[in-house]
């Protein structure tokens, strides 16, 4: 169980919440697989403790991803989540978070942004 409420990491991503959001950092060289996304999942939903918020997921650490795995973030990682902004620089991650936005069409409003500070901008409106 996660210990502390203001920071938590697991094997894959870090979380924590600034100013009414709720940032997710994927760590490095990680590869989205069913079993990766039900963790991220869940232990996210277990640090928001039970209260809804915007997420700035940055996925620039995500080398690849399965469709399980896709789908199963596109379906479950929606619990308590009010809007989604991903944070892309590379053309792998580009390339990825347009492919889970169109095709895996998550079930909350998700926009993709190559800087922290114009994914802020979109997820203000949510807080």
């Amino acid at each position: 169980m996660i210990a502390a409420h203001d920071f938590y990491e697991n094997d894959y991503a870090r979380f924590w919440i600034t100013d009414g959001i709720l940032f997710c950092e994927y760590k490095p060289n990680t590869t989205i697989d069913l079993k990766v996304a039900q963790c991220v999942v869940s232990d996210r939903i277990d640090f928001q403790n039970e209260r809804s918020y915007p997420i700035l997921c940055d996925i620039r650490g995500i080398v690849a991803t399965e469709k399980a795995g896709r789908d199963h973030l596109a379906q479950s990682g929606s619990i308590l989540t009010q809007a989604v902004a991903l944070i892309v620089h590379e053309k792998i991650s580009l390339i990825i978070s347009t492919f889970y936005v169109e095709i895996s069409k998550p079930s909350v409003p998700t926009q993709i942004f190559t800087t922290e500070d114009e994914a802020l901008l979109y997820l203000k409106v949510f807080v």
